[in-house]
């Protein structure tokens, strides 16, 4: 097996390689050489008291860790794959509590509650709504334009729905999403100077967020209403979630389901765009795959990670009982041993096997039928109120590890 010719200490968790790209070429070198590789680190810099982790880039392999949870845990050191140097153990065990970070049977326990409110009949019912929705955020960004017409297309358009969404499904005022979006951004953008977040902040603005949603599931058990809290928590011995554990389902679903979604309307708008025939063709045909090409293309969570539970053998590499394993999604939607031609983007690209929400298994994304419904209802509403709409400027991406983000994007219309 020839080796990887990667710079000297290249590590793709490194949040200066995100915040400047997504390291493809990188990932298209390991997947021909060396498809498990391991990326040594310092101790504690990702927040990890071991020498670095294994990176796995191939489609195939990721799905088989993703589906494999007996083998690679969510559990004993979370999904996240680099923390704050300065974060203490402790804040990384407290994490566990939140679902993306558990691993049967207990996830199972959880995932069996929670996905009652996730339902095709419950997405169904929030469509028309949503629909509403999506328009008027696009008219209320069109009024707010500057007078050149131009506007942050991430602050004015892709933030908002993914945020009335979740919402409208859990019953928050919309009065208090402004909350919501500002608690999730603070617990995401530890590695970004720009934000000057600190860990305390972060942690802060988690137990916020968790307050709050177990406020929530204190006032639905007193009165149930007919909403998903209500489901989800107000007979907990008829397998229910306690309040804290339907406060962590907020707290997943605020970055799961809000920070995931925004990037991908983002990017797929910033990729619509400079794809000129493909834009033209979706305001032409709004062909039903658009959604699933934007998730594959952007893939806004470039990496998980797992922990093995005993040595095991991937990729022809010894895996040993402790190591941490990074799953990385960005580099298995590249593969071109699955997809023809990875690099073009595609909004009619069928099938797309994409990993962009998980690799399968237990953890295979709960929420997928709302977003890519999200994403299809703003693209609509795009197309039919600023047709001619164009960049205004370069994307201006998040420092992050593993997130991939962007803070703004400028765009204006005619």
């Amino acid at each position: 097996m020839p080796c990887p010719a990667l710079p000297d200490g290249f590590d793709f968790t490194d949040p200066d390689v995100l915040h400047h790209r997504v390291p493809l070429p990188e990932f298209a070198e390991l997947r021909r050489t060396e498809p498990v590789h391991w990326v040594p680190q310092q101790p504690g810099v990702a927040g990890f008291e071991d020498d670095g982790y294994w990176a796995v880039t191939r489609h195939a392999d990721v799905k088989y860790v993703s589906t494999h949870p007996e083998l690679f845990s969510s559990f004993l050191n979370t999904a996240v794959i680099r923390f704050n140097e300065h974060i203490q153990r402790e804040q990384i065990e407290v994490q566990r509590l939140i679902m993306l970070n558990m691993d049967p049977p207990e996830h199972t326990r959880v995932r069996q509650i929670v996905q009652r409110g996730f339902t095709p009949r419950a997405i169904r019912s929030l469509e028309d709504a949503l629909r509403a929705r999506a328009v008027s955020i696009v008219a209320n960004a069109l009024a707010g334009a500057a007078p050149d017409g131009s506007f942050d297309f991430v602050t004015q358009v892709a933030c908002e729905l993914p945020l009335q969404a979740i919402a409208e499904l859990i019953g928050v005022p919309q009065e208090d999403r402004v909350k919501i979006f500002d608690w999730s951004n603070k617990m995401v953008a530890y590695d970004d100077p720009e934000y000057a977040i600190t860990e305390e902040i972060g942690a802060e603005s988690a137990t916020e967020l968790i307050s709050y949603a177990m406020n929530m599931a204190a006032d639905r058990k007193r009165c149930p209403a007919k909403d998903i809290v209500s489901t989800l928590v107000a007979a907990e011995d008829q397998g229910n979630l306690a309040s804290d554990e339907f406060g962590f389902f907020v707290l997943l679903l605020a970055v799961a389901g809000n920070e995931t979604t925004r990037n991908a309307i983002t990017h797929g708008m910033h990729a619509l765009l400079t794809h000129p025939d493909q834009w033209d063709l979706y305001k032409r045909e709004r062909p039903r795959t658009t959604a699933e090409e934007i998730v594959r293309w952007a893939t806004p969570v470039v990496a998980f990670q797992r922990t093995a539970t005993q040595d095991t053998e991937l990729g022809g590499r010894r895996i040993r009982k402790g190591d941490r394993v990074g799953v990385f999604y960005s580099s298995a939607n590249n593969d071109p041993e699955v997809f023809e031609r990875p690099e073009v983007f595609d909004i009619t690209r069928d099938p797309n096997p994409h990993l962009g929400f998980g690799g399968g298994g237990p953890h295979f994304c709960l929420g997928k039928s709302l977003a890519t419904l999200e994403i299809d209802l703003i693209f609509n509403a795009i197309a039919d109120a600023m047709p001619d709409l164009r960049l205004a400027g370069a994307p201006r991406r998040l420092r992050s590890a593993w997130l991939n983000g962007v803070k703004e994007l400028q765009v204006a219309h005619a």
